[in-house]
């Protein structure tokens, strides 16, 4: 559903008075009525257009929710609009009576179309007033005459969109998880997949807003916010991981445990690793939100850690052998 912006509509500033408003709309009027334009469809949206606006703003009630809806809108505009606006707190009760007439006065009707002759009378609803008016202001209930002569249906629409914000660990990621939800008065069991990262959108159909006139119900959206680890880092599918070594695994050799999310796994160094080398664990990583079974790798970076509390008689040990290759200590 798309905001309307009323004063747009109208080419007047939100601050205009009743008598501004008023003038701008018998301007529009004059201009885009059926009877004057007979035939032209063009005109006759941008007639409703104008009448849907001026029934919007002119009457004090629905102009004060209105004006509360579009600071509001335009707030979460600002924020940078993320997902889709939740207009469950605005909605009217939809079923709120018949469909809404808008009658001009003799008076409007002679200043704007100068003579008798032809009826001020308009009725919208079904196909009349937008979605965004009768969300806002209801009216959609029985029937009413629309500007095709014929009587209009209320149309079935769909329930509003909820977007509600799940964290979940790393851990949760890797295996997929389930979190309890509750929007209202309504429980659900939401099952989170594997694979999924911070900003992932998960939908569950039909667990939104209920529809409206028969219409089917909105779906609700997982926003997916992964924690960080304190062991872990995550670079898409793969994960990176620092590991210490000792300093004479890493001059002559040997196998160190290496942890992953699936357990543990013996890693061979090799003799001479320098520190900061890297190794590549295949299939280690996270699982593909699209590919479940396929995983991303595990780059493990290894860092030397010097022995502490050395002997002397180590220390001599290592002199020597710094003698040897001619380095000075």
């Amino acid at each position: 559903m798309d905001f309307k912006d009323y004063y747009v509509s109208l080419g007047v500033s939100p601050d205009a008075d009743e008598k501004t408003i008023k003038k701008a709309y018998q301007k529009l009027a004059k201009k885009y009525h059926p009877d004057v334009n007979p035939g032209d469809k063009a005109a006759e949206e941008k007639f409703k257009e104008a009448t849907e606006a001026y029934q919007a703003i002119s009457d004090p009630e629905k102009r004060r929710k209105y004006d509360e809806l579009r600071q509001d809108y335009q707030q979460w505009k600002a924020r940078g609009g993320r997902g889709d606006y939740n207009w469950d707190r605005w909605q009217s009760n939809p079923g709120g009576g018949g469909g809404h007439t808008y009658t001009m006065s003799p008076e409007d009707f002679a200043e704007m179309f100068g003579g008798a002759g032809r009826t001020g009378g308009f009725n919208f609803g079904g196909e009349g007033y937008s979605d965004f008016f009768s969300t806002l202001f209801g009216g959609m209930g029985g029937q009413s005459r629309g500007f095709g002569g014929g009587p209009n249906v209320a149309r079935p629409r769909q329930g509003q969109n909820v977007e509600v914000e799940v964290q979940v660990t790393l851990e949760e990621s890797y295996t997929g998880t389930t979190r309890v939800i509750r929007t209202g008065e309504k429980q659900i069991e939401a099952k989170i997949p594997k694979g999924v990262r911070t900003g992932s959108k998960v939908r569950l159909s039909g667990q939104g807003g209920p529809g409206i006139n028969g219409g089917l119900a909105g779906n609700l959206y997982l926003i997916i916010t992964v924690s960080p680890h304190s062991y872990f880092v995550r670079e898409g599918d793969d994960l990176r991981a620092e590991i210490p070594i000792d300093f004479y695994r890493a001059l002559i050799g040997g196998e160190v445990s290496v942890r992953t999310l699936s357990g543990e796994v013996l890693l061979k160094i090799p003799p001479q690793t320098q520190s900061g080398k890297k190794f590549r664990l295949k299939g280690k990583g996270m699982p593909s939100l699209e590919k479940p079974s396929q995983h991303g790798d595990l780059l493990v970076v290894v860092s030397i850690v010097l022995p502490e509390n050395m002997s002397e008689q180590e220390l001599t040990a290592l002199r020597d052998l710094a003698d040897k290759r001619g380095i000075t200590v």
